[in-house]
């Protein structure tokens, strides 16, 4: 193998698994712009759901199956855009495809901030502005893969965990940001027609919009300047050879599973909390709570994300030390005894059955967290390099439709019927991953 040559944008030489043809500070450094960049196009990906619940607020007049499709929306073209990102790490390199892509989510940003401030805004618009944001969910199939590359095997667990972990905690922020930015006036920024909400104060909902528009460019300037590629390239036809392994089917149904179960409830939790114990619930009475301690989806809905995100980024580590296939197999196991509990008070007999279903809620979250670093720990282990990569893509292009599938069905069915039926799901899948991964003298244990 020909000598490591690190000067230029392309990394000749790069080889992970080898130390002298390995550089830690060049990998580490772009986990950390990557990730960097992750988080942002997480919190775009996850605007609509801080959005939404405020939308009524501000003159909007949506009804409950409407705003259940809009935050719906961005899973469905997260999942679309992923398919297409999945392909992109060997085609562009690392460097072009961070920074475009950052350049590239300031576009449904300001979109949002152009439409939220009138209320008069048609849906139609809404759904594509929506769809838009599928930008920052659909790059995760291609920055995932990328930065598996500069890491070798015995840290893909850590490095793939803390890029994951710390990316999803844009979900968190922007639920926990944008409503805290909308009370007050950004930027010196003050728009004509601005709405005022129910209670009287004005409630700059734009704001979410434009927060981070600044921090996504220095993402795109740090992208450019800071990163290099390695020489990885396969064209499409090598690239779905993917689809001739059997693991990469069990490992889609698994990530659908955990990932999908994050994105997804991290999505509608809001809204579920609004609809079945908050003010739209039928414990309310002209408008008001029917107790004056009962709270809003969006106070808490944070938290859920917020666990998950930290959890994964943590358990890194741990995978890497004990095995990756473990501890999915601990974190499906928690999945479908928390998701059943949910369920349970999901038929709530007074507005305080709130406390036990976010208890289990954040439960869920919680091993959910677990169960997303052990499965990303699997992959590298279990599939060659280039693989490896592709399939990483792929579970996460299947996984990111959690958004679409939970709200399209939390319209068709009542959200405790919907929690029995992943509590199934997450059984039946917890069950393949002990008996391909989990049991001792699996087939492919990783």
């Amino acid at each position: 193998m020909a000598q490591l040559a690190t000067s230029g944008r392309v990394l000749e030489g790069w080889n992970p698994e080898d130390e002298k043809h390995w550089d830690s500070k060049i990998a580490w450094r772009t986990l950390a712009v990557t990730t960097y960049s992750l988080l942002i196009a997480f919190c775009v990906w996850y605007l609509v759901s801080a959005v939404a619940p405020k939308l009524n607020e501000v003159g909007f007049t949506l009804t409950k199956p409407q705003l259940y499709w809009l935050v719906a929306i961005p899973g469905l073209s997260g999942g679309l855009i992923r398919l297409v990102y999945m392909f992109l790490p060997p085609v562009l390199g690392t460097r072009k495809l961070v920074g475009i892509t950052s350049l590239l989510l300031v576009v449904p940003m300001l979109g949002w901030f152009s439409a939220v401030g009138n209320p008069k805004t048609p849906y139609w618009w809404l759904l594509v502005l929506a769809a838009l944001t599928g930008i920052g969910g659909g790059c995760f199939s291609g920055y995932m893969p990328s930065t598996g590359y500069f890491f070798p095997k015995r840290l893909a667990g850590t490095a793939l965990g803390l890029q994951a972990g710390l990316g999803n905690f844009g979900v968190s922020l922007i639920q926990f940001l944008g409503p805290w930015v909308m009370g007050f006036g950004l930027f010196g920024l003050q728009m004509v027609g601005t709405q005022h909400a129910r209670s009287g104060h004005v409630l700059n909902v734009y704001n979410a919009a434009i927060v981070l528009v600044p921090w996504t460019v220095l993402a795109s300037i740090l992208a450019f300047w800071l990163l290099k590629d390695v020489p990885i390239k396969a064209n499409f036809r090598q690239q779905i050879d993917i689809f001739g392994n059997r693991n990469t089917w069990v490992l889609t149904a698994v990530y659908i599973m955990t990932f999908g179960a994050f994105s997804g409830f991290a999505a509608q939790l809001a809204l579920i909390i609004n609809n079945t114990f908050g003010k739209d619930s039928p414990f309310a009475t002209g408008g008001h709570y029917a107790t004056s301690t009962l709270p809003l989806g969006g106070t808490f809905a944070f938290l859920a994300p917020l666990i998950g995100s930290l959890v994964r980024a943590m358990w890194g580590p741990l995978c890497d030390r004990f095995g990756g296939a473990i501890w999915t197999f601990v974190g499906g196991v928690g999945m479908v005894i928390s998701a059943a509990v949910a369920a349970v008070y999901l038929s709530p007999r007074s507005p305080h059955d709130f406390w036990p279903f976010l208890f289990a809620m954040l439960v869920m979250f919680f091993f959910t967290g677990i169960a997303n670093a052990g499965t990303f720990k699997q992959m590298p282990m279990i599939l060659p390099p280039r693989q490896a990569g592709g399939v990483i893509g792929w579970t996460a292009a299947i996984a990111s439709f959690g958004p679409f599938f939970v709200g399209v069905s939390l319209t068709a069915v009542t959200p405790k019927s919907f929690f029995i039926g992943a509590t199934v799901y997450f059984a039946i899948c917890t069950v393949l991953v002990w008996v391909n991964y989990a049991r001792p003298r699996a087939p492919y244990p990783g």
